[in-house]
């Protein structure tokens, strides 16, 4: 008999057949013939060249040889069905729609390179990239994942922390040469700042030194902006100083188009976290997804774990 006739199908045949002790059985759970039953396992038995049951009229059981051969088909469907869920989940992560919701900035200037990069990792994956600085609501709006700065209060939804995001205070090196040097907070108090809109506390500013003292001094400016994007733009353009999240202003930084004012000096940082819908979580395109995300926002300049 032909090796070749040692086929997972007839590996199986034989382990339904070890398992419940009745060909008869075998046959009714597997909707075909006992003949077709007894065959698989008379061609096994020829192929492997030993007997792997001993069969009564009352009863089978498993042969020495038997009883080895069931522990080694066990886990070589057990490898095989493993293989093939490790396929089908690779071939689910590769169709179908991920919907991400993230706060406009950060989301233009550093989120919406990873979709690329995770879509061309993924050529299947359609995303749908909302950028918003509003709290949505993930199930009514029907986003699996959201990107978001500041505490969070979204406790049905699963959540993923990715750190903080670091703060401090930017210029322009024209507007500091106008308006004089800028060594200690104090030297802040009369300079006009470009603030933010609907953020709480913007009306003053809290600075840590490094030996842990807290300078609080007044915040105020003629501009005031609703958006992280148009404050970089205030800076640039040397209307003002003024806090910004480091990977916001990181690369003006490093080309000279802006300066960290006070850098002995820190603020508070934000909470960066991601939700996931909890119904999307077991899709593994959206967990393929949200593990990608988080890696890419781990590297980024100014996000600390």
């Amino acid at each position: 008999m032909e090796q070749s006739l040692v086929s997972l199908e007839r590996m199986r045949t034989f382990v339904r057949i070890a398992e419940r002790g009745n060909l008869a059985a075998v046959a009714r759970e597997t909707g075909v013939g006992q003949s077709t039953v007894t065959r698989h396992l008379r061609e096994l038995e020829e192929a492997l060249g030993v007997s792997l049951l001993t069969r009564t009229t009352r009863r089978t059981a498993l042969t020495d040889e038997g009883a080895r051969y069931y522990t080694q088909c066990v886990q070589i469907l057990s490898l095989v069905e493993q293989a093939s869920q490790e396929m089908r989940d690779t071939r689910q992560a590769t169709a179908g729609t991920v919907r991400i919701s993230c706060t406009g900035a950060l989301g233009v200037l550093h989120v919406s390179r990873l979709v690329y990069a995770f879509q061309d990792e993924n050529p299947g994956i359609r995303v749908e990239f909302g950028l918003t600085d509003e709290r949505i609501d993930l199930v009514r709006d029907g986003v699996d994942i959201a990107i978001r700065l500041g505490p969070l209060s979204d406790c049905a939804m699963k959540l993923r922390s990715l750190g903080e995001s670091q703060r401090m205070l930017a210029a322009s090196p024209e507007w500091l040469r106008r308006n004089g040097p800028v060594r200690r907070p104090e030297d802040l108090r009369q300079l006009e700042g470009v603030r933010m809109s609907r953020v709480h506390g913007s009306d003053r500013l809290v600075l840590r030194s490094t030996s842990g003292r807290n300078h609080v001094l007044p915040f105020h400016g003629r501009l005031i902006v609703d958006h992280g994007l148009a404050a970089r733009d205030a800076f640039l353009a040397g209307r003002g100083y003024g806090p910004a999240h480091r990977w916001l202003v990181e690369d003006c930084l490093r080309d000279g188009r802006l300066e960290h004012v006070l850098p002995d000096y820190t603020l508070s940082s934000v909470p960066l976290s991601m939700l996931i819908a909890p119904e999307r979580t077991n899709l593994t395109r959206v967990r393929f997804c949200v593990d990608f995300l988080a890696d890419g926002l781990s590297r980024i300049a100014g996000i600390s774990r």
